[in-house]
């Protein structure tokens, strides 16, 4: 009987496939992220496809560039206003991401995130600085149109630019971590139990953040304790958790969005989605850097005393480096085995 060999895509057929569902995931982000919309039903306060598509090209590389084109040409297509106005956004929405990545490429950024570095780059570089673009061409393209006159513009504009900022400072990270992420063969019960606890917890701070109560301040807690505990795994999705729950909020007016005018609740909309990302973010590549220190320091003891030891009992061979996976470098000269136990050469 024959067996058919499995069929395997070539390098293109990956990159197309790649491309393919980065598209598909930038325009299903795109129409949840414009349940929220504020501005002429296309600039809202969180714009997930911006952050998808840093973290696309991050993981992914450059070469998924028309994934981004091709998500933001179908999801703008359908609002309009004019088809040069489309392409124009279209293309800021391409370039912005882009612009991102070249830049933290330039400065050295690790997707894992688990340097203090990382995150302010990330922060400074693929949020509020590549996202300019976007805001600048998309709000300019509105205005060109006649849909916005010159006194909507800066609205919009910032708008814009905080919705595309958040999407990337919320987004990215959570999308980064989920790329690494592996399935904990040996945590103890009680870590488990902790985690659901936290998912308990993150439930109850989002049915009381969403109520009329202005209780928006008990996510900080919570955003902590999963950075302390979890690090990025735990603190990214609190953060978008938590961020969520306030955009909910604000759209419902209730809490402490009620009774404002538009311009005020963005305003405390976005300085909290930011504090709490930042928040987050810093804490969880802050104890991520002390973890590691930690266990350098515990390596390098280790170290000194098998150094202490060998001068104790007068072996004044040099230290060789530790012994391959398969077993060689643990022989003497004459291939016998080595007697690591054996006395000292001195009388």
């Amino acid at each position: 009987m024959a067996f058919r060999r499995p069929v395997r895509l070539s390098r293109g057929g990956v990159t197309v496939l790649e491309i393919c569902v980065l598209a598909a995931l930038y325009y299903g982000s795109a129409r949840v992220g414009l349940l929220q919309q504020l501005v002429r039903g296309q600039v809202t306060p969180l714009w997930p496809p911006s952050g998808i598509a840093v973290a696309g090209l991050l993981l992914r590389g450059p070469r998924v560039w028309p994934g981004i084109a091709l998500g933001a040409f179908l999801v703008n297509i359908s609002l309009g206003p004019s088809f040069p106005a489309v392409l124009a956004i279209t293309t800021g929405n391409t370039l912005a991401p882009l612009c991102s990545y070249v830049l933290l490429r330039r400065m050295g950024f690790r997707n894992e995130l688990d340097r203090l570095w990382d995150a302010f780059a990330l922060i400074l570089l693929g949020a509020f600085t590549g996202m300019l673009i976007s805001a600048t061409v998309g709000s300019g393209a509105l205005l060109v149109a006649g849909v916005l006159n010159a006194e909507g513009f800066w609205p919009t504009w910032s708008v814009w630019w905080t919705g595309d900022a958040m999407g990337v400072l919320v987004v990215t990270p959570v999308l980064l971590v989920l790329s690494s992420a592996r399935w904990p063969k040996d945590a103890p019960p009680l870590r488990w139990l902790e985690g659901l606890l936290l998912v308990a917890a993150t439930a109850s701070v989002g049915a009381v953040e969403t109520g009329p109560t202005p209780l928006m301040f008990l996510g900080f807690p919570l955003l902590i304790w999963a950075a302390f505990r979890f690090q990025l795994a735990g603190a990214a999705p609190c953060a978008l958790a938590v961020s969520t729950f306030a955009i909910i909020t604000a759209a419902r007016d209730a809490g402490p969005f009620a009774g404002h005018d538009l311009l005020t609740d963005m305003i405390t909309l976005q300085a909290f989605n930011a504090s709490a990302s930042l928040t987050a973010l810093l804490v969880a590549t802050v104890i991520s850097e002390r973890n590691e220190t930690q266990r350098e320091i515990a390596r390098a003891c280790r170290q000194l005393a098998a150094m202490v030891a060998r001068i104790a009992t007068g072996d004044n061979r040099p230290i060789l480096p530790p012994p391959e996976p398969d077993g060689e470098g643990d022989r003497d000269e004459d291939d016998g085995p080595t007697d690591t136990k054996r006395s000292s050469p001195h009388p």
